[in-house]
């Protein structure tokens, strides 16, 4: 009998741990500026350009309609506005205002900090191993899931 399964539930259950872990932290991180960890997700998304909410959903691995909740959230607190999608008439572009950027500028502190504590208890290279070792998981699931498509 193959070890198979117990090797997928231990990346399942070490993920789904991870998740969470990291979901505290950010948390914690976000608090400060008066934001919550999802909508520092959801604008983090559209930091460097303007995306629909099914594009930031893709990325970020969130629901559309998870997404979609926040993102409404957001404009209604003028941190997010919907502009329009060249590409596409009913998708709106989802895009930071000002608000959003002072806000983020105040978490970087404290993610420099974070990030400095995480990578010194790793060690720098077993961290860029951990990053690499996610990444090769994540493309695997993707073909994966692409192959039951």
């Amino acid at each position: 009998m193959s070890d198979n399964p117990r090797l997928l539930s231990g990346l399942a259950l070490g993920a789904f741990r991870l998740n969470g872990q990291f979901l505290h932290v950010a948390e914690e991180l976000a608090r400060p500026a008066g934001i919550t960890a999802a909508w520092w997700q959801v604008l983090g998304a559209v930091q460097q350009e303007p995306l629909p909410v099914a594009g930031i959903a893709r990325v970020m691995g969130m629901s559309r309609q998870g997404v979609q909740r926040i993102a409404d959230l957001l404009v209604e607190r003028g941190l997010a506005e919907y502009r329009p999608n060249p590409a596409h008439r009913r998708a709106k572009l989802l895009q930071q205002t000002p608000a959003a950027r002072e806000a983020i500028a105040r978490i970087v502190p404290g993610h420099q900090e974070f990030a400095d504590r995480l990578v010194a208890e790793l060690g720098r290279e077993e961290a860029e191993r951990c990053l690499e070792a996610v990444r090769r998981l994540s493309a695997a699931l993707d073909r994966l899931g692409d192959e039951d498509r």
